[in-house]
């Protein structure tokens, strides 16, 4: 099983096909809308000027959503695979993308079940919170793998230096690796960042982290 956090746009067709690429290889996977407590479906559009008013709606929306928020949404979310007959009931993964990358991380802190979590181009990884995702890769035995653009205003390198210190001074089972040439939103076929063959190896990065520490 895995659950399957989705960046700041939204869910959306793009988010639904990347999400049967991971079904199409035998896993439950979970996409939760995590902008239903603003009776958010879908946003539409976004990628050019004439949305810039939606972009402006999902940035609004990102900033209403925190840590403990999204953690009672993993809570909700394994009560319910955990009544559906179609879920696996052994190990799980999870992976989130820009802004849910500390999602995914913070997850694997929170429920012991969750044995590899991937952060891709992940936001906001080092804070001055408790919760921070830098602080938290020590705190968990689960496989963490931390895909990161080699440009992005996002999420700066020297964000990722930081995270990369923690992880040599306190240890972890975590990898981080930059993908070379890329910017922020790599992954996503429909953003104008997109690159395949950065995209594949994701994708591959992905299949092998959850075939390893899933079963």
């Amino acid at each position: 099983m895995v659950i399957f956090f989705m960046d700041a746009p939204g869910i959306r067709e793009e988010l639904r096909d990347m999400a049967r690429r991971l079904g199409s290889v035998g896993y439950y996977v979970l996409l939760p809308n995590l902008y239903y407590r603003s009776g958010v479906e879908e946003l539409g559009p976004y990628i050019g000027e004439a949305y810039a008013a939606t972009r402006q709606k999902l940035m609004a929306l990102m900033g209403t959503l925190t840590i403990p928020m999204v953690m009672e949404d993993a809570d909700a979310l394994l009560d319910f695979a955990g009544r559906d007959g179609a879920a696996s009931k052994g190990p799980m993964g999870c992976v989130g993308y820009c802004m849910s990358g500390r999602y995914a991380v913070n997850a694997a802190v929170r429920h012991a079940r969750i044995r590899a979590a991937a952060s891709i181009y992940g936001t906001h990884l080092v804070t001055d919170q408790p919760d921070s995702p830098h602080l938290a890769v020590h705190r968990t035995d689960a496989r963490l793998y931390f895909g990161c653009a080699e440009t992005d205003q996002y999420a700066p390198m020297e964000m990722i230096d930081k995270l990369r210190s923690e992880l040599d001074t306190h240890g972890g089972n975590a990898e981080v690796e930059i993908y070379p040439g890329t910017h922020h939103g790599f992954a996503f076929p429909q953003r104008p960042a997109y690159n395949k063959p950065a995209a594949e190896r994701h994708w591959e990065r992905l299949f092998s982290l959850f075939r390893t520490a899933l079963t």
